[in-house]
């Protein structure tokens, strides 16, 4: 696994380290957040079509953990503003940058696979 597949799309690595404590934990915690994504982002999807800010919210806010924890800066700040944007009604909000926040989502799946080398 070469780190610099991480680092050259944006991925804070050092930040990751400094809360996860080594490579082998960062690694395994990036196996989870891959095996998570599979539903979360469709999830995410459909609570969107459902217009069920509830969950959505909930779910943006875990994906804004994990995000935060693995050093996935922009992944990170794009799920918290949709998080507060859920918490504060503001579906203008939600609606304007849904497809940004999913292709960020979906980018970072695709590198973390491409780390990982898994399909």
């Amino acid at each position: 696994m070469d780190v610099t597949v991480l680092t050259n799309n944006g991925v804070d690595v050092n930040h990751g380290l400094e809360l996860l404590g080594d490579m082998e934990m960062y690694n395994d915690t990036l196996k989870d957040f891959l095996e998570e994504s599979k539903t979360r982002i469709n999830n995410i999807i459909n609570y969107y079509n459902a217009q069920d800010w509830v969950n959505y919210e909930i779910l943006v806010h875990a994906q804004k953990s994990d995000s935060k924890y693995l050093g996935f800066t922009q992944l990170a700040e794009m799920s918290y503003n949709h998080e507060m944007a859920a918490k504060g009604n503001d579906i203008n909000y939600i609606v304007n940058n849904i497809n940004p926040l999913i292709n960020e989502a979906n980018r970072i799946v695709a590198v973390v696979k491409a780390y990982l080398g898994v399909e």
